[in-house]
C-alpha cells in the first residue's frame, strides 16, 4: 500500500508552541534555516524516488520564493498551510477567509502549481470551527488535512472518523484526510508524525503504518517539518512541554526518517492510490 507522506513547510520559529515568547514581527529578525533543513529534505526525497505534499506557508513564499519554486519544480506538491500560521478557532470566519485566500493566491502564483490542499496550523480546524470547510470549499480547496481524529488540550476531534471521509458544505464536497492514529482497546492514539514520530520508538512506528495498512486496509499519513532534521538550529524560550516536544528526538530523527523512506511506499495526497483516497479525492477535484 502507498502512504502519503506531508511535510508542512516552515521554520522553526513559525510553530504555536513558542509564540508567546516569538511575535510574528521578531520572525524576519530571525536567523532562517528554512531553505538549508529544505534542500536536505528534498536531497533525501530525491534518493528514495519519493514525491510529498508540502502544505506550505505563506510567509515561506513571501521570503523565500525560490525555495517555493523548487519544490514544486521538483515533483512535488504544494499545498496550503495558511498565511501567518494562526489558528482558525481564534480567528473569524472573514479574518479565516482573508489569511486562507491571500495564501492560496501567493502560492499559485509562486509555484505555478493550482492549490487543492489546506491543512489548518496546529490542526486548530476543531468542532467549534467546523464553518472553515465551507470557507475552503468557496475559496476552491478540493482536501483538507486538519482533523487529528483524538482527544488533545490543544486541538482534535475525538468522535472524527479515523479514515478519510466527505464534507458536504453548501458549496459543495471537501475530502478530509484525518492524521492517522492507532485504536487499541477503545483507545486512538497518535502515531507516525511530528513529535510522535521522534518521542516513539521507531521499530512501534514501522509496526504501526504496517498495521493500519494490513490489518485496516488504511493508508497512513505522515507529516513533518523540515526543522526536525536541525538538531543545530538556535533554542527558544518557552514551557518545558514546549521545548520537550520540539527538541527531544531531533538528533535521530534524519536517520529515522531516511528509513522510513525505505520500509514504506510513499506519494502526494493527490497520488495515494488506495480507493478509498484517491476516488474521493478525484471525483471531488473534478478529475476523471
Amino acid at each position: 500500500m502507498i502512504n502519503a507522506l506531508t511535510i508542512d513547510l516552515e521554520d522553526y520559529y513559525h510553530v504555536s508552541a513558542f509564540r508567546e515568547h516569538v511575535s510574528q514581527e521578531e520572525w524576519q529578525s530571525r536567523p532562517s534555516r528554512v531553505v538549508q533543513n529544505t534542500e536536505r529534505l528534498l536531497d533525501w526525497l530525491d534518493d528514495a524516488g519519493c514525491k510529498a505534499t508540502f502544505f506550505t506557508l505563506g510567509w515561506v513564499a513571501e521570503w523565500h520564493p525560490q525555495l517555493v519554486r523548487r519544490v514544486a519544480e521538483r515533483g512535488h506538491e504544494i499545498a496550503c498551510h495558511s498565511l501567518r500560521h494562526r489558528s482558525v478557532y481564534e480567528l473569524t470566519p472573514a479574518e479565516f477567509r482573508e489569511d486562507t485566500n491571500a495564501a492560496k493566491k501567493l502560492l499559485e502564483d509562486t509555484s505555478g502549481q493550482q492549490v487543492l490542499g489546506y491543512r489548518a496550523p496546529s490542526f486548530s480546524i476543531t468542532e467549534k470551527a467546523s464553518w472553515a470547510f465551507e470557507v475552503l470549499r468557496e475559496l476552491g480547496f478540493t482536501y483538507d488535512s486538519s482533523i487529528f481524529p483524538v482527544r488533545h488540550p490543544n486541538y482534535g476531534t475525538a468522535t472524527a472518523s479515523r479514515k478519510p471521509f466527505r464534507i458536504d458544505t453548501p458549496s459543495g464536497p471537501l475530502v478530509e484526510f484525518p492524521l492517522s492514529t492507532l485504536e487499541i482497546a477503545g483507545m486512538r492514539s497518535p502515531f507516525g508524525g511530528g513529535a510522535y514520530f521522534r518521542l516513539l520508538p521507531y521499530w512501534f512506528t514501522r509496526w504501526g503504518i504496517r498495521y493500519l495498512n494490513n490489518s485496516e486496509s488504511m493508508p497512513v499519513c505522515v507529516y513533518l517539518h523540515p526543522w526536525e532534521f536541525d538538531p543545530e538550529q538556535p533554542h527558544m524560550t518557552g514551557s518545558l512541554t514546549a521545548r520537550m516536544r520540539h527538541y527531544v528526538g531531533l538528533r535521530h530523527a534524519p536517520k529515522r526518517f531516511r528509513q522510513l523512506l525505505k520500509d514504506f511506499q510513499f506519494a502526494t495526497l493527490c497520488e495515494v492510490s488506495a480507493t478509498e483516497w484517491a476516488i474521493q479525492l478525484r471525483e471531488t477535484a473534478g478529475v476523471k
